[in-house]
């Protein structure tokens, strides 16, 4: 099996001499070139016989661990149940082709700090992209969106050293038994229920507990545990930036870092970890959602953190849920799997009544702290002044909590300064021209961007509709716009912006907690990225900007995740030994989910929400596929999309919903259709899609890509 997608699997010899078993890493001859396989099962995929004179010989195996039998039966369910081909997820088992050959030290690039004496726009925005970092010509030169040339000519001119970097030198071995914690009751004896599990089996379990009850302390027991019986152990967290706060807290523990797998890493970090893990060296991975499928030597324990997270759903090539994975992955392994959350998914709710997951509770705040208190600010009663967007009851606590040098966070999820630019006057507003979406202005940059595709523009000074000169108008708050308010009600305080325009490493992130710990920040205002996974003692209060924002579209999983935001984001007040509140700003303080929130009745809010879901026969009591047709030509996007939804089964226990288009009908340049496919759990709806889609053409510049259990609705 190759890794290109679209060749399939191929048949091979292997030569008199050469030791192949399935699993061991290939190098395959294709025409003139040579491509990296592995060697699968003959019995597992459909070939036909061919005799060995018709063969050509394998070029050679390649001198890393073959791929366990565990981690192969895991690529072909990923493969058959996602409908992707099964040499896309072999690409993410095998994604570091410096991991696979080479020699053990690698030439890499850092700035010298010498200004070049020929500058160019190019040349300046590399060496300000890359400042204080390090990596090879093309890494540096992709995070810098320049050219190869660009940093070849920084080379050259003396602004970046060669650095020879050791890919192979070995982790440090981290000591179960370095900083044992303290434990309550409550959370003992769900650690010796973890513990216990630990070499017994497949065991996958719902660890909930409320924002602060100590969940990481616990399942850090059962890392020890793992550890203590040599196995390595897989940490998935949902996003980059919460990587290295994790860290300290683990090197705390277990008095060394784990090993990190994310996006952030230079090759020969990358080959380094990937040469360590599948040696057995590395003990304990942390990383994110591509970490899964990792080819562990000795895995014997996952623990998916903030496992609610809908960014654990991958949205493009094999569009998998590493949460759901994850539990696949232990099922194949036999091994426990941990589900860690204070807000889980109405799934993952669904599979602990059913009897197919376990749960352990954690009710209570570690170390005597409290539970903040939440209250609604209803913005028809109290509004903010004409042009603001904080209501006067929370700029009241904002206030008070400077006075009490005590810090405070404004929670909006919203990025830039505002979602829409205008021309107040003829009403032109500012579109993407590759995507259906609006261009949201981002001051502390100076640009509009487009948040799908990445198109950014310097802000206009006239209307290119109408030529108008100062007419233009930013429509609706951001962060960015928030901080300005928070800026001029008080210009004394010491302001943060916290997005993934900010904090884009895990090193920003660590810079980030350094500033909160030394009381250097006293208000942040932020996006989701600050929802989870902090932990700052002085945090007292968190006003949450509009609580409306989320509960507006279609979307079927709205309210669950707008209650698991501000339930999320309230959990960061009042974590120390300081009583923490929440103001919550909205127009409908009697909304399911506002009135939930305040009465602290979590419990009546999922119960309404699953019978809803029954009702409507919805995930998890249904299933939903999308079918999304793309193509650069738009008539020829809607015709193939009629034409699949023309050939549509008729399958009892399934409807076809559209085709019509998306409601990002362009995204990057291709014109959008989708159709929807909703079932009863019962129907195998892959092998109705994949015998659909098999009997359609279309032609070779259409794509047409499937997401089963669809996340986004875009």
């Amino acid at each position: 099996m190759t890794l290109n997608a679209a060749l399939g699997p191929l048949d091979y010899r292997v030569p008199e001499g050469m030791q192949v078993e399935p699993g061991s890493v290939v190098i395959a001859p294709l025409g003139p070139r040579q491509l990296i396989g592995v060697a699968w099962d003959a019995d597992r995929l459909k070939v036909e016989e061919i005799g060995d004179n018709r063969l050509r010989p394998l070029a050679g195996v390649v001198d890393v661990p073959p791929i366990r039998p565990a981690l192969r039966r895991l690529a072909e369910w990923t493969a058959d149940y996602y409908l992707s081909p099964l040499a896309a997820v072999l690409r993410m088992i095998l994604p570091s082709s410096s991991a696979l050959a080479g020699p053990k030290t690698m030439i890499e690039y850092r700035p010298t700090g010498t200004v070049p004496t020929r500058s160019t726009p190019q040349r300046n925005q590399a060496l300000t992209a890359i400042e204080g970092r390090q990596g090879t010509v093309r890494e540096l030169a992709t995070h810098a969106d320049v050219s190869d040339a660009v940093m070849r000519g920084l080379v050259n001119a003396g602004a970046l050293e060669r650095v020879e970097v050791d890919g192979d030198h070995p982790f440090p071995s981290p000591d179960p038994d370095f900083a044992p914690p303290t434990l309550s009751d409550e959370q003992r004896a769900a650690a010796a229920s973890l513990t216990a599990a630990i070499g017994q089996g497949f065991d996958p379990v719902l660890l909930d507990g409320v924002t602060g009850s100590g969940k990481t302390e616990v399942y850090f027991e059962a890392i020890g545990a793992a550890l203590r019986q040599d196995c390595q152990i897989l940490v998935l967290l949902p996003e980059i930036a919460l990587t290295e706060p994790f860290l300290t807290r683990f090197t705390a523990r277990f008095g060394c870092e784990p090993v990190a797998w994310h996006s952030d890493l230079r090759s020969s970090q990358r080959r380094r970890a990937w040469r360590a893990l599948a040696s057995g060296e590395a003990k304990v991975v942390v990383g994110a959602r591509s970490a899964l499928f990792l080819p562990y030597a000795k895995l014997g324990l996952i623990v998916v953190d903030e496992a609610h997270e809908p960014s654990f759903k991958q949205e493009e090539g094999v569009q998998y849920h590493a949460r759901d994975v994850a539990v696949m992955r232990g099922h194949f392994e036999e091994i426990p799997v941990i589900l860690a959350s204070a807000t889980p998914a109405i799934e993952t709710r669904h599979m602990v009544e059913i009897g197919r997951y376990r749960e352990l509770l954690l009710t209570e705040r570690h170390a005597g702290a409290t539970l903040p208190k939440i209250r609604a600010i209803d913005l028809t009663k109290d509004p903010p002044p004409r042009g603001r967007w904080l209501a006067p009851t929370l700029v009241a606590e904002l206030e008070t909590n400077l006075a009490n040098r005590e810090q405070s966070l404004l929670f909006l999820n919203r990025r830039g300064f505002a979602p829409l630019t205008l021309c107040r006057t003829c009403g032109h507003r500012f579109q993407c021209p590759n995507c259906t979406a609006w261009m949201v202005e981002h001051r502390l940059m100076h640009r509009l961007a487009c948040h799908h595709c990445g198109h950014v523009m310097p802000p206009p000074r006239l209307c290119p509709e109408c030529g108008d000169e100062d007419s233009l108008v930013a429509c609706g708050p951001g962060v960015e716009r928030i901080a300005d308010e928070v800026a001029a009600l008080f210009p004394d305080a010491r302001t943060a912006i916290v997005t993934s325009d900010t904090i884009w490493s895990p090193a920003r992130a660590a810079e980030f907690v350094r500033a909160m710990d030394a009381q250097e920040i006293d208000i942040v205002v932020g996006t989701q990225l600050v929802t989870k996974g902090y932990h700052f003692p002085n945090l007292t209060l968190v006003g949450v900007v509009d609580a409306d924002l989320g509960l507006q579209g279609g979307d079927l999983r709205a309210a669950e995740r707008s209650f698991q935001q501000i339930q999320q984001v309230a959990g960061r007040a009042g974590r120390g030994d300081k009583p923490g509140r929440v103001l919550v700003q909205t127009h409908d303080p009697d909304a399911p989910v506002i009135a939930a929130l305040i009465s602290g009745d979590g419990p009546g809010f999922y119960a309404a929400e699953t019978d809803a879901r029954r009702e409507a026969a919805m995930p998890p009591f249904g299933r939903l596929a999308a079918i999304i047709i793309s193509s650069e030509d738009k008539e020829e996007a809607e015709a193939t999309a009629r034409r699949i939804g023309r050939a549509a089964p008729e399958v009892e226990h399934m409807a076809v919903f559209g085709p019509a288009p998306a409601p990002l009908a362009m995204l990057r340049g291709r014109h959008r259709q989708r159709l929807l496919v909703h079932a009863a759990r019962k129907l195998d709806v892959q092998d109705v899609i994949r015998d659909w889609l098999g009997g359609v053409e279309w032609g070779s510049k259409v794509r047409v890509a499937v997401d089963v259990d669809p996340y986004s609705f875009l």
